[in-house]
């Protein structure tokens, strides 16, 4: 399971979303996301940028993507998806991921699972919404009439 990191001294000049740039699944997603959050969030590759949070541990960054704000906030694994959503203007998963335990909780061992089976859910994600991830084709309805 991912370590959640509260803070870092190492705060960024704007709010940056760290992912793993080796994930094909990650990226898929990360490419969804730039488009939602409309240049509110930087997006980098934690191979770029572990090196500038020395408080955050490189296997740390290997286990989870994390959101890291201007004031030194971090938040982890399904918060740091939650939180760009947020940022973009989706209040309400970020506030029952705070809120919630049993959502937080299954927010949690979710992410933590899809982690550890990235290659078995981007084929998953792509079976079911294509390969753009700029604009999902509804090939699930497909499966569901045959």
């Amino acid at each position: 399971m991912f370590q959640k990191i509260e803070s870092t001294n190492f705060p960024p000049t704007q709010t940056l979303l760290v992912w793993d740039g080796k994930c094909g699944f990650c990226k898929f997603w990360i490419t969804r996301w730039q488009q939602q959050t409309q240049g509110k969030i930087k997006f980098v590759t934690y191979q770029e940028a572990a090196e500038n949070f020395k408080d955050i541990p490189l296997k740390e960054f290997k286990k989870s993507s994390k959101v890291i704000e201007p004031d030194g906030r971090v938040y982890n694994g399904p918060d740091s998806a939650y939180r760009s959503l947020y940022i973009a203007g989706n209040k309400k998963w970020h506030r029952w991921y705070k809120t919630y335990k049993l959502f937080t909780y299954i927010s949690d061992h979710g992410y933590n699972h899809i982690a550890k089976n990235r290659s078995f859910y981007f084929k998953i994600t792509k079976a079911f919404l294509g390969s753009n991830p700029k604009k999902f084709q509804p090939y699930w309805v497909f499966y569901l009439l045959i």
